[in-house]
């Protein structure tokens, strides 16, 4: 458990007052009071965060902080025992803040793009395109040949028939009854 190191003020200071020349017991807490409230509602204050945050790493920063805060003002906290209100209240202010900078931080990322493939749209290309492969597996040599060097390889018919060795109205005629096939194997229920 992180602790603030105490400052070595056993006595409240006093402070001599110019009116009457007594001296009075300066105004607010005390860093010693300050340390003994952070050892006793440290997790009760972690506990508030937590109900207002959502990850443990949020809260124990909330909490750091708003003791800091109380650590900074704690002259201006003149009853000792109103420190824990105090905190408290920091907590809850610190805790809306934290939130607040989230939601604008979402507010401001930036939008996918419209032609970006959700997730969604992914996986069902993924099916597709298995799909297609397992389809393309079923034609018969020549017209998978034929298919993907005329459509994945990008290659004109006369170009398909140079590599194939093949002439051009079978180039044709191969590829023709290769995408009905495609087309009949695709529509099939799987």
């Amino acid at each position: 458990m992180p602790v603030i190191a105490p400052m070595p003020a056993a006595r409240p200071a006093r402070i001599s007052n110019q009116r009457d020349g007594a001296e009075d017991v300066a105004a607010g807490t005390t860093v010693d009071h300050l340390t003994e409230t952070y050892r006793a509602h440290y997790r009760s204050l972690l506990g508030l965060a937590a109900l207002l945050l959502d990850d443990t790493a949020s809260c124990e920063d909330v909490v750091q902080e708003a003791f800091i805060r109380v650590h900074s003002a704690r002259k201006r906290v003149r009853d000792p025992e109103k420190t824990l209100a105090y905190l408290r209240q920091t907590v809850v202010n610190l805790s809306r803040s934290a939130l607040r900078r989230r939601i604008l931080g979402l507010k401001l990322l930036s939008k996918p793009m419209p032609d970006m493939a959700s997730a969604e749209e992914g996986a069902y290309d993924q099916l597709e395109r298995d799909s297609l492969i397992k389809a393309m597996k079923g034609l018969q040599r020549r017209q998978r040949e034929v298919l993907v060097l005329r459509y994945f390889a990008d290659m004109t018919e006369v170009q398909v028939a140079e590599t194939l060795g093949i002439s051009l109205g079978s180039v044709k005629a191969y590829g023709s009854r290769g995408i009905a096939a495609l087309r009949v194997a695709m529509e099939a229920p799987a």
